[in-house]
């Protein structure tokens, strides 16, 4: 398996979920798959079923968390020594030169990645185009509407 990057934060979220997975989700459904065989027939029995499928459902996701784990390149952008440079970890401030309208996002891992907290994903069109750019520098990223010009403002490891 490749190595997943990982912020330092985005890796301490991907642990407490495995975490809450383990200690209070796997034992609860075990509890309910063994109220639900305490009913009788299982071949109608849909708590029964719903439950093996909510097992599954986590047994998937813990091992799909412990691989990620596993294979996770954690990276802390305050110790990164990229001298002004636009790389994974980076929190960068653009100006939209369509609009003047200033954004702020995070280039962070698939699994971190949220648009909300203004996390975007190293695989995205936008981190794609500013890896390995400089403050002052100017980048298209194509967008659904077409190409969009971003002037690169600051880069910070925070």
């Amino acid at each position: 398996m490749s190595t997943v990057p990982l912020t330092k934060f985005g890796a301490e979220l991907l642990k407490q979920e495995l975490h809450q997975l383990k200690t209070k989700e796997r034992p609860s459904v075990i509890n309910a798959i063994s109220e639900a065989r305490a009913q009788g027939d299982l071949s109608e029995n849909a708590e029964y079923d719903a439950a093996k499928e909510r097992q599954s459902f986590i047994e998937g996701r813990i091992a799909d968390l412990e691989g990620k784990l596993s294979a996770a390149q954690i990276i802390d952008p305050t110790e990164l020594e990229a001298e002004g440079r636009v790389v994974f970890g980076s929190t960068v401030h653009l100006e939209d030169l369509e609009n003047a309208q200033k954004v702020t996002y995070q280039i962070v891992g698939e699994d971190e990645a949220d648009i909300k907290e203004k996390k975007v994903s190293i695989t995205s069109p936008i981190a794609r185009a500013l890896i390995g750019k400089y403050a002052g520098d100017v980048v298209g990223v194509q967008a659904p509407s077409g190409v969009r010009e971003y002037e690169v403002l600051d880069v910070l490891y925070i």
